[in-house]
């Protein structure tokens, strides 16, 4: 298979996943989920490969959803038509099974973050089983705000209802430093220093066979399992769908569309409320109020 989102390359029993769309900070289109399995895959099916290293290029780990596409010109909503939430759920659970492979692979899987991992992205890089993340780099759920849930549902698994709530009820980032402070992830690093440290780290890894890196992932991830993980995302991922189409998503996706996602984006995290019930979408003179 030739990746058009990704490359993916084999080295000292590793194999090395990078998101390539550094144009776009690495932003998930409609092709991103499916090669990211593919490529899982091919590293489970490598009986050379022991570990799964994923990263981005460019200057982000993944900046989310291309919303440039979705928010913009409406392809992530049923604006035209009756909204079919079972229709939406195949969708948006394809992905979330997409991404999850990380979690299932057999093969131990590091997510390398550097930049930013924010929505869509940090459902990525949360599906890995060991997050490691450069002090500078970012990491949140900004769309908590309107337009999203996040599918993954892995922030309350990884940080305790008490710390998810204070990332899902704001959608604020938190930085490498503090992530790792309270485990949403395993350590951070110097940013110069991250490479080095994942490297050691997927090294040290790689020298276990095959079968008991399987067998400890597969018993540690059963206890997540038992815990209803496999539940939590099937409503999460309902909830994603209707975030998008409640009345103050269509008023965000309004909202994009006539000033483009930037501007919305900026609404949405500045704090300024979002309107209940949605409602007309502000004009240009009133966007510096």
């Amino acid at each position: 298979m030739t990746f058009e989102t990704l490359r993916y390359e084999t080295r000292d029993r590793k194999a090395y996943i990078t998101l390539d769309r550094p144009d776009r900070l690495n932003a998930i289109d409609f092709r991103m989920p499916g090669e990211l399995r593919a490529a899982v895959r091919r590293a489970n099916d490598d009986p050379g490969v022991h570990v799964i290293v994923l990263a981005g290029a460019g200057r982000a780990f993944c900046s989310g959803y291309d919303l440039k596409i979705s928010a913009e010109d409406g392809q992530g909503t049923q604006r035209e038509h009756t909204w079919d939430p079972i229709a939406d759920y195949r969708v948006m659970k394809e992905f979330t099974d997409d991404y999850f492979t990380l979690w299932r692979s057999l093969k131990p899987t590091i997510a390398k973050v550097h930049g930013y991992a924010i929505a869509g992205g940090s459902d990525i890089a949360l599906s890995c089983d060991i997050v490691v993340m450069a002090d500078d780099a970012r990491i949140g759920y900004p769309p908590a705000r309107v337009w999203g849930c996040p599918t993954t549902a892995m922030w309350v698994y990884r940080l305790g209802a008490e710390r998810a709530k204070r990332m899902l009820f704001t959608g604020d980032t938190i930085d490498g430093r503090q992530a790792a402070e309270w485990g949403l992830v395993l350590e951070s690093a110097p940013a110069d220093e991250l490479d080095a440290r994942v490297e050691e780290l997927a090294d040290r890894m790689a020298g276990v066979p095959t079968n008991q890196l399987a067998m400890q992932k597969l018993m540690i991830n059963q206890a997540y399992d038992s815990m209803g993980l496999h539940g939590t995302q099937i409503l999460a991922t309902l909830f994603d769908g209707i975030t998008r189409h409640s009345p103050e998503g269509r008023w965000f996706q309004g909202f994009a569309a006539a000033h483009g996602f930037h501007e919305a984006v900026r609404w949405r995290d500045s704090g300024r409320w979002i309107p209940e019930g949605g409602g007309p979408v502000p004009a240009r003179e009133d966007l510096e109020g």
